[in-house]
């Protein structure tokens, strides 16, 4: 059983409203006994032992305080000095030039997506972090600016150990630079082998082209990365056209969601909830026979009411519709439509609708891959995760595949 508390103990601890300054106290003399205990390690002598007969470095000081900003606020450090030493001391708790913990950067991109701007970082964080805090809307521009150099080393990272099983691919759109229509950033997202769901490429396109595409693709392709087993996209032919030039082995699943609502388009308002009824009916057969047969019946009740176009739309691309049926049932819910990358740009754009217009392709490029990333860390696995590595397999290595 623990002993009570004293009334001395109750004086000595802290209060709640001075709990905050006092961390940061406990954090500062943390940090201040390693940056000593460092120096320590390189003389081998404690601060009151004198110097043996052949010398050495020895303690000179410190250096003038230095501000680090922490998750709990910015303390002041003093670094140690030590002269006559043959190489420059370089401390592994802080190193020179740094102002902040790698946390507290994580920290920004990750409040900018939430939709904080440049403006209004320095006030947020310095209520945040303490009035020192060295973060303001010009820390936040150069971290920017240092996400390019990030993207271009990401952008050129090889890619031959990646077994990409599925491969959603779509474009969103942001204002940028001086033109006056939308840029278009290409975004591919993939599930691996081994389960993981990543962000496989970003690149700035003309709109949804196949030049654009067929460049995405071949700069994957570049960097040795086999064919996906099953690539899902939405309606613009030139991912299609882009996809049999460079990986024609590939899969091709067009997104049921976008084909539901340009049927729709052609059905009169009255009519669209039968309609609707019907296509989901379609979408979510538990079997290709199934679907072949709630698609006749689809198309019986356009003939019925006259809806010819509807009938007719629904034909065309078919194959491409139900294509997910040459796989697990367990990840058919996964690939009917291309909700896994719609949902990643769900938040992307209440970003790139606040920041109004970029200044240049490039940058919007930069921001939305790093919110991608961000983003990346909240993706769900998909169902059934340990039969990717069977699809893999029959399709890389059996070319004659059968239905799962």
């Amino acid at each position: 059983m623990s002993k009570p508390s004293t009334e001395s103990d109750l004086r000595s601890s802290p209060l709640w409203e001075e709990l905050q300054g006092w961390l940061r106290g406990q954090v500062q003399g943390l940090l201040q006994q390693v940056l000593e205990q460092e120096v320590v390690e390189v003389l081998g002598r404690l601060k009151s032992q004198r110097l043996g007969p052949e010398g050495g470095p020895y303690r000179n000081g410190h250096g003038r305080p230095r501000r680090l900003t922490t998750t709990v606020g910015t303390v002041e450090l003093c670094r140690p000095r030590i002269r006559g030493a043959r190489t420059r001391l370089e401390s592994r708790v802080l190193p020179w030039f740094v102002r902040r913990l790698p946390v507290v950067d994580q920290l920004i991109p990750e409040l900018y997506l939430h939709g904080l701007s440049e403006g209004d970082f320095d006030l947020a964080l310095r209520g945040l972090l303490g009035e020192q805090a060295p973060v303001s809307a010009k820390s936040v521009a150069r971290l920017k600016e240092r996400w390019q150099g990030e993207f271009q080393a990401w952008r050129n990272r090889p890619l031959h150990e990646l077994q990409v099983v599925y491969l959603w691919v779509d474009g969103v759109y942001v204002k940028a630079g001086l033109e006056k229509d939308k840029a278009a950033v290409l975004v591919a997202i993939a599930v691996l082998a081994d389960g993981r769901k990543v962000v496989l490429a970003v690149q700035p396109g003309m709109r949804e082209s196949t030049a654009s595409w067929s460049e995405l693709l071949r700069n994957l392709k570049e960097r040795k990365l086999a064919s996906p087993c099953l690539v899902i996209g939405d309606g613009h032919l030139g991912i299609w056209a882009a996809l049999r030039e460079v990986y024609p082995e590939a899969d091709e699943q067009r997104c049921w969601n976008h084909r539901i609502v340009n049927v729709l388009d052609k059905v009169p308002t009255r009519h669209q909830g039968a309609a609707k009824t019907l296509l989901s009916q379609t979408m979510y057969a538990p079997s290709l026979d199934a679907c072949d047969q709630a698609k006749a019946r689809f198309q019986r009740w356009c003939a019925e009411h006259e809806l010819a176009a509807a009938a007719d739309l629904l034909d065309r691309d078919w194959e491409r519709l139900v294509a997910y049926y040459r796989y697990p049932a367990e990840h058919w819910k996964h690939l009917r439509t291309t909700n896994p990358i719609e949902s990643a740009f769900a938040t992307l754009r209440l970003r790139t609708d606040a920041a109004k217009r970029y200044k240049k392709v490039a940058n919007a490029t930069a921001a939305i891959w790093k919110l991608l990333l961000i983003a990346e860390k909240s993706f769900r696995r998909v169902d059934g995760a340990a039969r990717l590595i069977e699809v893999w397999t029959r399709h890389h290595v059996n070319p004659e595949r059968e239905a799962a």
